[in-house]
C-alpha cells in the first residue's frame, strides 16, 4: 500500500517589522505680517481724551503758567491796574533762596508732612485692620463716626478743636489738671510755644486724614481671599503673621497710593495752620509753606517765586516716593 500523500502547508507570511518614527517636519506657516493701522485709528483715542484734557489743561495749566512768569516778573498792586510789569529774572528765586528764614520754614514744612503722613497711615491701617475684626454693631459704629469726622466742615472742626484745647475752660486742659493731677497745665495755652502749637496742628491733622485712609485700607483687606487666610491658620499662623506676611503685601498697592497722597495734601495743609495762627499762635515761628505764601499775597512775583519752590518740592517729593514705589515691584 501506498501512503497518502499530504498537501505541504502554505508559507507563513513574512512578519514585517514597524519602520523607525521619522520627525515630520510641520509645513512652515505662512508669515502674515500685521498692516499697519492708519493715521485716523491712530489717532482717535487721543481725539478722545481732548474733551477731558482741554478744560484741565485751562484750569490748572494756565495758573500755573501765570504763576510761573509772575515769579520772574516785578509784580505787584501796580501791576494790577496797568503798569507794566518789569522783568527781573531769578532776582525772587535768589532772594528767597538766600534767606535762612525760608530754608527753615520749607524744612518744618517737609517734617510736619513726614511725621503727619506717617501717623496718619499707621493709626489708618490699625482702625481699618481693625474694622476686620469686630462685630457687625462695633463696625457700623465705628463707620458711622468716621464718616461724621470726615464729612464735618474744616472750619467747624477746627472750631470744635479750639475748644478742647482752650486755656481756660478746655476740656483737654481740665483733664490734665484735675483727674490727672498735672496743676501746670490748668491754664495751660498750647498754641503760644511753637512745640505744642505743631503738637495740636498734627493732632487735628492726623484726626481729620485719617478716615480716608481707614475706608481705602479696609476696602483693599476685603479683597484678600478667605482661602488665603484659611490656609495660613490651617499651617499655623497666627493673626500677626497673617497681617505682616499675607494682608498687609497683598494691599501693598494701595497703601503705596494713599501714602502718596497723604504726603502731599500734608504738604500743601493751609487751613488748619491759618486757624490756629489767627487764634493767637506766633505767625513767623509757625509758618508752613502754605501760610508763608499767604503772607506774601501782597507781592505777588514773590508768591509766585515761592508757590513754585513748593511745587518743585511736591514733586520731588512724590518722584522719590514713586519710584520707592517701582523699586520694590520689581
Amino acid at each position: 500500500m501506498t501512503a497518502p500523500r499530504t498537501t505541504p502547508a502554505p508559507p507563513a507570511p513574512p512578519v514585517s517589522t514597524p519602520a523607525p518614527d521619522v520627525p515630520v517636519e510641520p509645513a512652515p506657516r505662512p508669515v502674515v505680517r500685521a498692516r499697519p493701522r492708519p493715521f485716523r485709528a491712530r489717532l482717535s483715542p487721543y481725539l478722545l481724551l481732548v474733551p477731558a484734557l482741554v478744560p484741565v489743561a485751562v484750569a490748572l495749566g494756565w495758573p500755573l503758567l501765570r504763576q510761573f512768569v509772575i515769579s520772574f516778573q516785578e509784580y505787584g498792586l501796580a501791576q494790577e491796574f496797568g503798569q507794566p510789569a518789569e522783568w527781573v529774572g531769578f532776582d525772587n528765586y535768589t532772594a528767597l533762596l538766600s534767606d535762612p528764614y525760608v530754608w527753615g520754614v520749607i524744612g518744618r514744612s517737609i517734617a510736619f508732612c513726614l511725621v503727619n503722613a506717617a501717623l496718619t497711615m499707621v493709626v489708618g491701617v490699625g482702625l481699618a485692620v481693625l474694622l476686620t475684626r469686630v462685630g457687625t454693631a462695633a463696625r457700623t459704629v465705628l463707620q458711622v463716626g468716621l464718616l461724621l469726622a470726615w464729612g464735618t466742615p474744616v472750619l467747624a472742626t477746627m472750631t470744635v478743636w479750639q475748644w478742647l484745647f482752650d486755656s481756660q475752660y478746655g476740656v483737654i486742659n481740665w483733664l490734665l489738671a484735675g483727674p490727672l493731677g498735672a496743676e501746670g497745665m490748668r491754664q495751660h495755652s498750647w498754641i503760644i510755644e511753637p512745640a505744642s502749637f505743631y503738637f495740636v496742628a498734627t493732632v487735628i491733622v492726623v484726626w481729620m486724614s485719617v478716615p480716608f485712609v481707614v475706608f481705602s485700607v479696609y476696602a483693599g483687606l476685603l479683597q484678600v481671599p478667605d482661602e488665603v487666610m484659611e490656609a495660613a491658620q490651617l499651617d499655623g499662623a497666627g493673626p500677626w503673621q497673617r497681617l505682616r506676611h499675607l494682608q498687609l503685601p497683598m494691599v501693598k498697592p494701595v497703601l503705596m497710593i494713599v501714602g502718596l497722597l497723604q504726603v502731599i495734601w500734608d504738604l500743601r495743609v493751609f487751613t488748619q495752620i491759618y486757624v490756629l495762627q489767627r487764634a493767637g499762635a506766633p505767625t513767623r515761628e509757625t509758618h508752613l509753606l502754605g501760610t508763608y505764601i499767604y503772607s506774601l499775597s501782597k507781592e505777588f512775583s514773590m508768591a509766585g517765586a515761592m508757590a513754585t519752590i513748593m511745587l518743585v518740592i511736591t514733586l520731588g517729593l512724590t518722584v522719590f516716593y514713586i519710584r520707592r514705589m517701582l523699586r520694590e515691584d520689581v
